[in-house]
């Protein structure tokens, strides 16, 4: 790892020294800089025919500097040739004989080398396809050229260029080929490079030192360019090519491994859609929706909005969205789906767990103390993690005792509730006195006018009061982990999360939630410290109390950041895959994209479906990223 890292240093302080040096040689000496720019051009031309192994004579059997002249004999002639006609470029203002120089030249120094390719690569062209291939990218380089609002000629001649290459090499089937075949796919599109630069005009000294000057921030980011392209451009472009074909990238399949996807009951199950509408989940959801309008039509008499941010309608509208949500995601089941529920539930839950603690612990005492813990889990791996919280789930047998937390929690609970001694009295008081403190809370919100505050002490109170009365006997035999078998004796009922669908796939999200908490609370705590005070201060003047500032004042400054965070937040749970490798490896409904493509690739060895599944998370992510980008721009 340390050899490389060193070695990507090395290579790009390399390359910027000497793409410095080269274009110190614009101003001074024109020809010199033509000779070394398309010789370096054409170096990387032959680098890729002979590195690839695509040409007569680039291998040997002998010794190491056999090999070596056996791979760099072809670079150094193609480069040598068309670094001699890049400088007679820079000499003859003739246009004739510039276009014969350059067309010409780099037209039978392409055909020469398309000559040299092996026959196992030789394309077998397609005179229609390759025809249709050209002139769609003759045209889409005019549409380029024309929202560039630039002339369109160049984009004509370089956009035929590259569907030429397209056509010639891309869709016809390699090895079939003949040697005359491969001398055209190959000299032509070199003779049409050769011709556009021709066409241009040799630059006076003026625009020289503009090209000069503009090429600096080039060269600056030109090596981590380079280094981005080779590390993510090429592999991603790779991949989609690969999902094209089919399982041993042997011929094309074109859609056919996008539309295996969508047509797998394994990733997208509709047949239980039925079983949403008789789900407790859509029927809590109903009962969120029926408080909001009642909330809502009471605020359009009041306020005249039916629904706003901090608002008593907001908080059922939000509850009865995520449990219809989750009613569909338990009913509709399938990989797509999962994925869906993991974005919805991660980034909901994150950013708002994030922004509550954000604005709870800010200037409290031991705020710093209390944002280093819960930030803390993000100093472990996504594996690490998993491992943590595996043994957190583990539900052994009724009849051995617990070693999961959660579990004996929650069996030790079972027996308290169940049992008749001191330890279950003093823990049912306890519970009795939070409740009565909730109420208490609630009871002061409302005589103050103030009902928005009241609205989760009443909640709270609500839960906790089914929970005392469960605990205490009056209906149902207790609360907690046991049940009774067949002879009536109380034995453990442990919970298992990670075993019984649909929901395990949510107590597997609760991991990357438990994570990317800490992540959402330190960007939005740094946003809401940036907030002018100025504005808080002007709206305490006014009378706003403080769930109307955060609500009216902070909320809307920190709106930006918390697009931010939710759009990184997405783009990482499309990716999720340690999490579900490491607790279930898929099995059980709690397959994800990332976890079906790497079985699919490494383990199936369906290379096309494996691919088809990255260009998925690909394209989902795109449009976030894209947003995310534009947001960025218009601020800046």
């Amino acid at each position: 790892m340390y050899f490389f890292i060193i070695l990507a240093v090395l290579v790009s302080g390399g390359i910027w020294i000497g793409a410095n040096l080269l274009f110190n040689q614009l101003r001074n000496n024109f020809t010199r800089f033509r000779f070394l720019a398309w010789g370096l051009l054409g170096f990387i031309g032959g680098v890729l025919l002979s590195g690839n192994r695509l040409t007569v004579g680039s291998t040997s059997d002998g010794g190491a500097l056999l090999r070596i002249a056996a791979w760099a004999w072809l670079p150094l002639c193609i480069s040598l040739v068309t670094g001699t006609i890049g400088a007679l470029l820079a000499l003859v203002t003739s246009p004739r004989t510039r276009l014969l120089i350059a067309g010409v030249g780099l037209g039978v120094t392409g055909g020469i080398a398309g000559s040299l390719i092996i026959d196992s690569s030789q394309p077998n062209l397609s005179i229609p396809s390759l025809v249709i291939a050209t002139i769609i990218g003759g045209a889409i380089g005019v549409g380029i050229q024309t929202l560039r609002k630039r002339g369109p000629s160049d984009g004509a001649l370089l956009g035929a260029t590259a569907g030429w290459l397209i056509g010639a090499w891309a869709i016809p089937d390699l090895g079939n080929g003949s040697v005359a075949w491969s001398a055209i796919a190959l000299g032509v599109p070199a003779a049409a490079i050769g011709v556009r630069s021709a066409l241009g005009a040799i630059p006076d000294e003026t625009e020289r030192n503009n090209r000069d000057q503009r090429s600096r921030s080039v060269i600056f980011l030109g090596p981590a360019l380079l280094f981005i392209f080779a590390a993510l451009v090429v592999p991603t472009v790779r991949t989609l090519y690969l999902s094209l074909l089919d399982r041993k990238s042997e011929s094309f399949v074109w859609l056919d491994n996008y539309i295996s996807i969508f047509k797998d009951p394994k990733a997208l199950n509709l047949s239980e859609w039925q079983a949403i509408f008789g789900s407790r989940l859509f029927w809590a959801a109903l009962i969120c929706f029926v408080a909001f309008i009642i909330l809502a039509i009471r605020a359009r008499q009041q306020t005249g909005h039916l629904v706003e941010l901090g608002s008593a309608s907001s908080g059922p509208l939000i509850a009865g969205v995520v449990f219809l949500a989750f009613a569909v995601f338990t009913a509709l089941r399938g990989t797509l789906i999962n994925n869906l529920w993991w974005v919805l539930a991660v980034t909901l839950l994150s950013t708002s767990l994030g922004l509550a603690i954000a604005v709870l612990a800010d200037g409290v005492r031991l705020e710093r103390v209390a944002k280093s813990v819960i930030f803390m889990p993000m100093a472990i791996s996504l594996v690490g993690a998993s491992v943590v919280w595996r043994f957190m789930y583990i539900a052994r047998d009724s009849s051995k005792s617990q070693t999961g937390v959660i579990n004996a929690l929650w069996v030790g609970l079972g027996r308290l509730s169940t049992g008749s001694g001191l330890p279950t009295l003093i823990f049912g008081v306890v519970v009795l006195a939070i409740l009565l403190a909730l109420l208490i809370v609630a009871v002061r919100a409302l005589a103050s006018g103030n009902p928005t505050r009241s609205v989760v002490p009443l909640i709270t109170a609500g839960l906790l009061g089914w929970f005392a009365w469960r605990y205490w006997g009056i209906t149902g035999d207790g609360v907690g982990g046991f049940r009774f078998n067949g002879s009536g004796q109380q034995v453990a009922a442990p919970i298992y999360f990670v075993q019984e669908p649909p929901f395990n796939n949510f107590w597997l999200m609760v991991v990357l939630i438990w994570i990317q908490t800490g992540f959402a609370m330190v960007i939005l705590s740094a946003a809401i410290k940036a907030v002018p005070t100025e504005l808080l201060e002007a709206a305490r003047v006014d009378g706003a109390t403080t769930s109307q500032i955060f609500w009216k004042v902070t909320l809307p400054q920190i709106s930006t950041t918390i697009g931010v965070v939710v759009t990184t937040l997405i783009v990482l749970v499309m990716k999720v895959f340690d999490i579900v490798k490491v607790m279930t490896n898929g099995t059980l409904g709690t397959e994800v994209l990332a976890n079906n493509m790497y079985r699919e690739a490494f383990s199936n060895f369906n290379t096309g479906v494996g691919a088809a599944l990255a260009g998925l998370i690909f394209f989902s992510v795109l449009p976030v990223m894209f947003i995310n980008i534009r947001r960025m721009q218009r601020e800046g």
